[in-house]
């Protein structure tokens, strides 16, 4: 039996994984997955077809320039599909590149299932239309989706926030100073510029700015958070040296394939608008949110997107718990500044670990939901 399976993103490299790990252990047979894998995937024994990290674009004008190598890539999977007949397709993120996916498996005669789902609720509505039409399954992870998705005929259920079971740093904020030779005595303020490439180019160098003002104000430990291999990525991309450059003006220690146990470590985090902004607010550790695309991206994005809040802790809590500093507004004054607001204990720095809690607190469940995912899979599909 084969599945194809495809995630364009780290976390959703991550929730594939152990997806495929928990339908492994109750599947009725050997399964044989195959797709568009990361490096957790690859691990969990993905044979790959496409690499996730040329999937891995954000913003409306800066996917233009890689139309044809992501084209080239779509058709590769669509040739093995049609090659290898999967009983199922499992489909992650990138809704761009997946939902065009969708409809093409779903005219092979391939049974569609999306995990985590598009934020058709923020922008481009009529998406809804298409999943309805071709998808099989759409499993959600915010309480807030299910209504909205049900409502408009997508086959929905709500599985809850899978990094509320996953996240587990492996060792102990003292271990972790420990193995790094950070001093006990200097806070930790951990830079996440972002998962991709692109993101990192265009963040990384406003936060060594922002680090350079804060460390004029407060002697503190700066780290960068990377996933792993991502260094050798940037090399292989010709944005390695200038990367190393900049951390090296500011002595930023690198921390490579150790995020969570980094964010848990930490005092603050500035964090790039994304899932790590949720990694932070179940660790309960404040943060900076902020986030920048070409000035062609935001403008147009801002016509379409109809939600008050751009940051996911934000819009779970309702409210505005963690500063938004967006396009315009992610400068180094304005990072330097709020991270200092909230870096010594006061009222700002207590509301936002009482936000925090509360957002955890709504991911909670009862079950978890990826082992939830895979038994409705395997009931329903397999």
């Amino acid at each position: 039996m084969k599945i194809l399976v495809s995630a364009g993103e780290a976390s959703g490299d991550l929730y594939c994984s152990r997806l495929i790990k928990h339908l492994r252990a109750i599947s009725p047979g050997p399964i044989e997955f195959f797709g568009c894998a990361g490096p957790q995937m690859r691990e969990a024994g993905v044979r790959n077809i496409v690499d996730s990290e040329s999937l891995s674009v954000v913003g409306l004008f800066e996917v233009i320039r890689h139309i044809p190598g992501i084209y080239r890539e779509f058709n590769k999977l669509i040739a093995a599909a049609k090659h290898e007949k999967p009983v199922l397709a499992i489909l992650t993120d990138s809704p761009d590149f997946h939902l065009r996916l969708a409809k093409k498996l779903k005219k092979q005669g391939i049974p569609v299932i999306y995990l985590v789902a598009p934020q058709a609720w923020a922008w481009r509505k009529w998406r809804t239309r298409q999943m309805a039409r071709d998808l099989a399954q759409l499993y959600c992870i915010f309480p807030f989706e299910a209504p909205f998705f049900s409502k408009a005929g997508v086959p929905t259920r709500y599985i809850g926030h899978p990094l509320a079971r996953i996240i587990k740093p492996r060792w102990s904020p003292g271990e972790f100073r420990s193995r790094h030779g950070l001093d006990p005595a200097k806070p930790i303020i951990t830079l996440l510029p972002g998962s991709r490439l692109g993101e990192t180019d265009r963040h990384l160098e406003v936060l060594v700015q922002a680090s350079k003002l804060i460390g004029q104000v407060r002697n503190v430990n700066f780290l960068w958070a990377t996933g792993p291999g991502f260094l050798e990525r940037a090399d292989s991309a010709q944005l390695g040296a200038r990367f190393r450059e900049l951390i090296s003006s500011q002595s930023i220690q690198v921390v490579e394939a150790e995020t969570w146990e980094a964010i848990a470590a930490s005092r603050i985090v500035l964090a790039a608008s994304g899932t790590v902004t949720m990694e932070a607010a179940l660790l309960g550790v404040p943060m900076v949110s902020f986030y920048k695309v070409s000035p062609v991206s935001w403008n147009l994005g801002r016509w379409l997107v109809d939600v008050p809040h751009l940051t996911m802790v934000n819009l779970i809590a309702g409210k505005r718990i963690v500063p938004e500093l967006m396009q315009n507004d992610c400068t180094a004054p304005l990072l330097a500044e709020e991270a200092l607001r909230i870096l010594d204990d006061g009222p700002a720095r207590s509301e936002m670990i009482e936000g925090l809690a509360e957002v955890a607190g709504k991911l909670q469940g009862t079950d978890d939901p990826l082992e939830a995912a895979a038994r409705d899979i395997r009931e329903r599909f397999l």
